[in-house]
């Protein structure tokens, strides 16, 4: 079925409820990789019910399954995650009942053989006061779906990466099961877990989820003298994804300073690939 731009546009879904604890918050750091070391003191308050810290990019699953876009026409099977963009209006507390509001924000048709980018958005406000708490933009690329007829300028624009060398590059690994680990905080597609899925899918073994990367770099920036721990000053985590890591890799996050924006981009240490490009994490000014 081709998508219709009208319809398109005016798909929302208001009022969404859901709730997560410190059980899921616990669940969400060690999947992207927080208490490696049980005994580092400075990792330990994202994985421990004492004084619990809050890794922002958690804000991607707790509202697992809400969105708008459930009658979009779209070929799921041809669809990739392109960009992800996160602002916080205040940090995320480890335990919210919450209500989501979801709409179509933009479509643009990229010609009938080249597809077509599609951004939603969802607002997360905690239930019970109605403040908001987050907003998460999603840029999905719907491969097979170019050609509706709709805008063709117009799309968001990447941030740039400054032209120099970064001031800082930190190492954040991942583990053989990361995937199946990170799959418990909501998306369990078998394309992260099940290897004749992947195999079938034109890949050697399961690939870790792009949003495990993504909260991958939420970790190492967290973990550099940027945060130094204090994941409260991020107040926003955009990327732009270029490749999948498979599980076991080592994740290379290069990372520019400039007020208080830290740019960055993220690569393997076991190949020469870029997995993350684009990024911005916004601190609190």
């Amino acid at each position: 079925m081709a998508i219709n731009y009208d319809k398109l546009m005016g798909l929302k879904a208001v009022g969404q409820e859901f709730q997560y604890g410190d059980r899921e918050t616990m669940l969400y750091a060690l999947g992207v990789g927080f208490g490696r070391d049980p005994l580092n003191a400075n990792e330990l308050p994202f994985v421990y019910e004492s004084g619990l810290k809050t890794v922002p990019t958690q804000a991607t699953v707790i509202a697992w399954g809400a969105g708008a876009m459930r009658d979009s026409g779209i070929n799921y099977m041809m669809v990739v995650h392109g960009e992800q963009k996160l602002t916080l209006h205040k940090p995320l507390p480890s335990a919210a009942k919450i209500s989501v509001d979801s709409s179509v924000l933009g479509a643009w048709d990229k010609g009938k053989d080249k597809g077509a980018i599609i951004v939603t958005e969802s607002v997360i406000k905690d239930k019970a006061s109605g403040d908001k708490l987050c907003t998460l933009q999603s840029t999905i690329f719907a491969r097979g779906d170019g050609g509706f007829g709709g805008p063709r300028e117009g799309a968001p624009e990447p941030h740039k990466l400054p032209e120099r060398a970064p001031d800082l590059t930190v190492e954040a690994d991942t583990r053989p099961d990361q995937a199946l680990l990170y799959r418990l905080s909501g998306d369990r597609n078998p394309l992260h877990a099940d290897p004749q899925f992947a195999k079938a899918a034109g890949f050697p073994k399961p690939i870790l989820h792009g949003l495990c990367t993504y909260g991958t770099c939420c970790r190492a920036i967290i973990s550099s003298e940027i945060c130094n721990y204090d994941p409260t000053i991020i107040t926003g985590f955009d990327v732009r994804f270029s490749s999948p890591v498979f599980p076991g890799e080592t994740v290379l996050v290069d990372i520019w300073k400039e007020g208080n924006i830290a740019s960055f981009r993220a690569r393997l240490k076991e190949r020469d690939v870029t997995v993350i490009n684009n990024g911005k994490c916004t601190l609190k000014a």
